[in-house]
């Protein structure tokens, strides 16, 4: 007779039962493996996955809790110590408006109003830090394809966020201004409130600094294999229309010269996204396979 495919009696001895080596048993056993820990996992596997740390998910939650508790204390840090160079940065947004006279219409409404600018300067102070935060959180479950990824999305994230930034300063807040302080100018004296000054100027500096990330998101996407240069080329059309109605919707202003900027820089980012992902296809080795 032939020996017993077990190990282990279940009634006598309690415990998982063991299977012996054999062919059919190999195979089926491979999954166990995996699953059994990174001690246990085949060390391609662990390779791939340098930094992944088994974790039940409420673990996850409490490490997410931390991570955002942590990233909240950040900006009101950062927004407090704004707030004691509060009037500077008020004057300074100021700027591009010139000959307008600014007035407070309400009791306290520069005092609101130099919250939420030192809120918006807190916020983009902290910006490296909400970066490290979420990418602490995620970086143990990339592979290392992922990772090779993460450091030139961050860089190009960062600098097309000030891109955006500069862009809205120097380029869509005076032509705004210049467009709604000339038309009607011979009727009305431009008399305007500083909360709805300063609440125009943030607004648009943020969106299009926002929107300035639209080439490293296709860059990610190209990268991971979702989407190649030549779909994102042939949806110009519907591009050019989105475009347009986000310049509409992200303008805080109703003017058009803004709108067209706003919609053009879009497009044009698009189009650099395109490139962009084209040239890092063509720079992709060709896979190589047994015939």
């Amino acid at each position: 007779m032939n020996e017993p495919d077990t190990i282990a009696n279940p009634d006598t001895e309690p415990g998982p039962v063991l299977a012996l080596p054999s062919p059919d048993a190999s195979v089926a056993a491979a999954p166990l493996l995996v699953s059994a820990g990174p001690a246990a996992a085949p060390s391609s596997l662990r390779e791939e996955f340098p930094g992944e740390v088994e974790m039940s998910l409420v673990d996850h939650l409490e490490e997410l809790r931390r991570r955002v508790l942590r990233s909240l204390l950040a900006v009101v840090i950062a927004a407090a110590a704004c707030l004691a160079f509060v009037r500077p940065l008020v004057k300074l947004l100021e700027m591009p408006a010139q000959g307008v006279r600014f007035l407070q219409l309400a009791p306290g409404e520069f005092l609101f109003v130099s919250f939420k600018v030192a809120g918006y300067a807190g916020l983009t102070l902290a910006l490296p830090w909400l970066l490290f935060e979420g990418l602490a959180f995620v970086l143990p479950g990339l592979s290392r394809r992922e990772r090779r990824l993460v450091a030139p999305a961050v860089a190009g994230s960062t600098v097309l966020f000030a891109a955006g930034l500069a862009f809205a300063w120097w380029a869509l807040v005076p032509a705004a201004l210049r467009f709604l302080v000339s038309y009607g100018a011979d009727v009305v004296e431009p008399l305007w409130s500083i909360e709805r000054y300063l609440d125009f100027v943030l607004l648009l500096m943020l969106a299009t600094a926002l929107t300035f990330q639209l080439p490293v998101l296709q860059l990610l996407l190209g990268a991971l294999g979702l989407i190649d240069a030549r779909t994102m080329l042939g949806a110009w059309r519907w591009v050019i229309l989105i475009s347009a109605l986000a310049g509409a919707v992200l303008t805080p202003s109703t003017d058009p010269v803004t709108m067209l900027l706003l919609g053009g820089a879009i497009t044009a980012l698009y189009l650099i996204g395109v490139g962009l992902v084209a040239l890092s296809q063509g720079l992709r080795p060709a896979p190589t396979g047994n015939a």
